[in-house]
């Protein structure tokens, strides 16, 4: 404890010595800049001016005023000696509206900092370029957009130009750039360059430059058939999140010999790792993680001598980590996971690693293989071991670790049961990921300090009463905000001890032995995305206190005992999936569930349903628009920590197949009513979900067509329409649907030829099959004349309609008139009945005999054929 209390004790004073440095320092040169000389009454109305153009929601220019020295005002330096203003410093103060070319009227100008503003996607003034006294310029992650100014190239004197971070910057060429002579730091991020294919060769003519920062430009090449690029006086590199697909080229290793930082992260990278890159002996940081680099890591690693941060993670990379590798003694972050290494590592390979705060070793075929009582001479903050062979014992070394507040150890090959002092230790403890083991524990031995955030112990072999675990006193001041124990052996009812987990934003409690009601309580719950439930042995209703979690994104109750599906389901307007599959819901499908306009996934299968399928789903605007932004995983994934996340899971049946989605359950839309007692027809509005995938209505006993327009829903991949009752041809319109992969429409009423497009033939007859009427490749029945003109649907104007319909009505008139007087006729008169009934016998006598002769003579004539 007193080693704990002395590390947070030069931690503090390794934050707060240097912040009360920097704001000395702030407050002396702010006092100085007043001290002499009252502000220039010129630069004054300038600024005045400036600020009558923006919008300030930080209030930072409230201090502004005309009887007050503007020198003293927040964000604005004075040289003390003139009375000029020298500085602008409103970066992050929520200011937006329009930059006033009042700043023209600086002259002394030599600093402007706008960055990490909103500025409302508006272009960067033209003016800004005319401000030749400016050594630097901040407009970074202020929402600038459009075309960068040429003008900006006039700035001889810039030494820093920070234009990154911004919402759609792009150039039409770089040739403008000629004119920084001074700069020094250069940061275009996230701005669209791939319209200049000279850039290499325009950003290595500036001899000053220390510092580039090119991340996300869109840029396609490192030109590797380059042999020397003559970057003087770079320092730090940064091309990360671009896409260039080549190998790394080799004029890498002719960077200054005083460089420091190369960051090739996320840029489809390919090939092998070029020894040469390891010739920059005074490199400390090096990412060449997320490409597809192959082959094994080069033994001359080990000329990185000054190396502290190595990222090899997310390639290709195999055989075995060399031992020059582990004798880098400055390592602090070793990243080496996904990656197809082998080979065993023990504590030999970490003795000069005294340094390192940061392990990624996850998803590799390595061993880790420590004695029992090995004490390791680093302490961990960050360890993520997963998917690695660590077991079959608990890692006892993991003790030692007193700064340890990122634990991944899911899916090691752990067993047994977890040590007396592993939850103790753990409540210091961040994110704990113990998931996919063949750990035993008592749920009620679990510690949670204030310190947890996420626990996750799926798939082992917890036990006891979750009413036990959630409610005793030691963890009732926990602020965790991921609960996963999903698929253990918990027990015993929910409890109503909710209240002391308000901070939880994702529960999974699913495929443990649950019983009994949901609890009122649960209603506390105001902060939750996701609530799992699923497969346990819950009965009766769904409170409606759960109202009360209007944040909900993601719910699963499938696989339990539920009643009906509640009517304020509708107000759960945040809900993108709602699985309640296989939970004996009875009852209608309430109308109120087409209020859910977020909804992607609707999963109501396997359940007592009756009625008709709601006519309202088209208001279910998530599955009729294309998505009007780029997707975001973080729908189902919440970052917890740096460097960790929690990603949800749910299991659907899209085509037939049980499958497990989790990054990719965003791209999902999917409606599944099958295997319910629904009635009625299918109704038209559906065909408006254009942006549906996955429909399957089967097994129910849906009557009438299949809606004509169901060719509009053009990302159709997987229908299933099987065992109902529905009749009629088969749309022509549904040979529109060219992503259709799964199709069933077997054991119907459906008839005519079925229509010809790629898809619909190239699929088994199988999924056409119990459709006497139906006719058509690729069934083996072929259609005839006939049939087609049987089932052929008929053409004509209303009128036209009216006109048949007077007709047939006619006609039925006409018959029963006829009938009634020829039989009431022969019913009352009995000679007449005598005689009708002789004629009818003569008749038949006489067709008897004609056909009997007729059959002979083709008999003979067949014999004689036949000698």
């Amino acid at each position: 404890m007193a080693t704990s209390f002395a590390t947070l004790h030069v931690l503090f004073l390794v934050w707060f010595l240097p912040a009360t440095f920097s704001l000395g320092f702030f407050f002396f040169f702010k006092a100085e800049s007043i001290s002499n000389v009252s502000c220039n009454e010129k630069d004054k109305q300038a600024l005045l001016a400036l600020k009558r153009g923006l919008t300030d929601h930080g209030h930072i220019l409230s201090s502004w005023s005309d009887h007050k020295d503007c020198c003293i005002w927040d964000g604005v330096f004075c040289n003390n000696k003139i009375g000029r203003v020298s500085e602008l410093h409103l970066n992050y103060s929520r200011l937006g509206g329009e930059i006033s070319g009042s700043l023209l009227q600086l002259e002394h100008l030599n600093y402007l900092d706008l960055s990490n503003n909103d500025f409302n996607c508006t272009p960067i003034p033209t003016f800004l370029g005319s401000m030749f006294s400016l050594t630097h310029l901040n407009l970074s992650g202020a929402n600038f957009s459009g075309l960068i100014p040429h003008q900006l190239g006039n700035l001889s004197s810039l030494r820093y130009l920070s234009l990154g971070s911004n919402s759609d910057l792009y150039v039409d060429n770089l040739r403008w750039m000629s004119g920084l002579f001074a700069i020094q730091y250069l940061d275009l991020s996230s701005a669209d360059l791939h319209k200049e294919v000279d850039w290499l060769q325009i950003m290595s003519k500036f001899p000053s430059l220390s510092k580039l920062y090119l991340q996300n430009c869109q840029l396609d090449s490192l030109n590797p058939s380059l042999g020397f690029v003559n970057f003087t006086s770079l320092r730090s590199l940064d091309l990360s999140g671009n896409h260039f697909n080549h190998e790394i080229p080799n004029w890498f290793s002719n960077l200054s010999t005083s460089f420091l930082r190369l960051d090739l992260y996320n840029n489809s990278l390919k090939g092998n790792i070029p020894p040469s890159i390891f010739n920059l002996e005074k490199l400390e940081y090096l990412d060449l993680g997320l490409n597809s680099l192959n082959g094994p890591i080069p033994s001359c690693v080990g000329n990185l001598s000054h190396i502290r941060a190595l990222y090899l993670d997310q390639n290709q990379l195999n055989g075995t980590i060399p031992k020059s590798l582990w004798l880098l003694s400055k390592l602090e972050s070793l990243y080496v996971g996904t990656n197809s290494l082998t080979g065993t590592v023990d504590e030999r390979n970490f003795q000069k690693l005294s340094k390192l705060k940061n392990l990624y070793m996850s998803e590799t075929h390595l061993f880790f293989n420590v004695n029992s009582n090995w004490v390791p001479p680093f302490q961990l903050y960050y360890a993520s071991m997963s998917s690695i062979n660590i077991g079959p014992n608990f890692p006892s070394w993991l003790q030692s670790q007193k700064s340890l507040s990122i634990l991944d150890m899911s899916m090691s090959g752990i067993s047994g049961k977890a040590p007396g002092w592993f939850w103790n230790w753990a409540s210091n403890i961040t994110y704990i990921n113990l998931s996919n083991n063949h750990l035993e524990c008592d749920v009620s031995d679990i510690f949670l300090s204030s310190t947890v955030k996420l626990l996750n112990i799926a798939n082992n072999s917890f036990y006891g009463s979750i009413s036990t675990f959630l409610c005793q006193k030691k963890i009732r001041k926990n602020k965790l905000v991921v609960l996963d124990a999903s698929n253990n052996l918990l027990s015993g009812e929910l409890s109503h001890c909710w209240k002391y987990w308000q901070s939880l934003i994702h529960l999974n409690l699913g495929s443990n032995n649950l019983v009994g009601r949901i609890p009122n309580s649960m209603g506390a719950l105001v902060n939750l995305h996701s609530l799992r439930l699923q497969n346990n042995s819950i009965y009766g209703d769904i409170p409606s206190s759960l109202k009360k979690c209007s944040n909900l994104k993601l719910i699963d109750m499938g696989d339990n005992h539920l009643s009906i599906i509640p009517l304020w389901i509708g107000e759960m307007t945040n809900i993108i999936v709602l699985r309640l599959r296989s939970s004996e819901f009875k009852g209608y499908i309430p109308q109120q569930i087409c209020q859910l306009s977020s909804l992607r996934v609707l999963d109501l299968a396997n359940n007592n349903l009756s009625g008709s399928i709601p006519n309202c789903l088209k208001n279910i605007s998530a599955m009729a628009l294309p998505d009007s932004y780029d997707i975001s995983l973080s729908y189902f994934m919440d970052f917890i920590y740096p460097f960790t996340s929690y990603v949800e899971n749910v299991q659907l049946v899209p085509k037939g197949n049980e499958m497990e989605y989790k990054e990719n359950l965003i791209l999902v839309k999917l409606i599944d009513l099958s295997s319910n007692n629904l009635s009625g027809s299918i109704p038209s509005e559906i065909s408006d979900l254009s942006e549906l995938r996955f429909l399957n209505l089967s097994r129910n006993h849906l009557m009438g067509k299949i809606p004509e327009r169901i060719g509009s829903m053009k990302e159709l991949e997987s229908v299933d329409l099987s065992r109902n009752h529905l009749s009629g041809e088969i749309p022509p319109s549904m040979s529109n649907l060219t992503f259709l992969s799964f199709l069933d429409l077997s054991y119907n009423n459906f008839s005519g030829r079925i229509p010809s497009s790629t898809q619909l033939q190239s699929f088994d007859a199988l999924r056409y099959i119990g459709n006497p009427q139906l006719c058509g490749d690729p069934l083996p029945k072929s259609c005839t004349i006939e049939e087609l003109s049987l089932n052929r649907s008929p053409v004509g104007s209303v009128e036209d309609d009216s006109k048949n319909s007077t007709f047939y009505i006619g006609m039925g008139v006409g018959f029963t008139t006829s009938f009634w007087a020829i039989c009431g006729a022969l019913f009352f008169n009995r000679t007449w009945r005598r005689a009708y009934f002789r004629f009818a016998d003569e008749v038949k006598d006489w067709i008897y005999e004609t056909t009997m002769i007729k059959m002979n003579l083709l008999e003979k004539l067949r014999v004689c054929l036949s000698k």
